[in-house]
């Protein structure tokens, strides 16, 4: 079960962003993917997503909507799981080294 006690509230003005999102009305097959896949297919799939990102005037609210709640299926931001779990390690080392 998701730990939603990181997710913020409900409200409007902190989502709004998702409206101006470039993957607005797009399939979202295209960033999560379907159980099993794997490799090469699993490549394609999340390169075409992250090229609807490069363009995104959201991205940089999306990549931290991702990181901040953890987010942990999907292309967020231009970034899959495994990078938004690898900058979470390395946020978490670097905080625990400068305390």
């Amino acid at each position: 079960m998701a730990d939603t006690r990181r997710l913020p509230g409900p409200n409007a003005d902190m989502w709004d962003w998702q409206l101006e999102g470039s993957c607005r009305g797009m399939d979202s097959a295209s960033f999560f993917h379907p159980d099993g896949e794997r490799g090469p297919a699993r490549a394609r799939r999340e390169a075409r997503a992250k090229a609807v990102c490069l363009s995104c005037p959201v991205l940089e609210m999306c990549r931290r909507h991702a990181l901040a709640v953890h987010e942990p299926y999907g292309i967020w931001g231009g970034l899959s799981e495994s990078e938004r779990e690898n900058l979470i390690k390395q946020d978490k080392r670097a905080l625990s080294m400068s305390g």
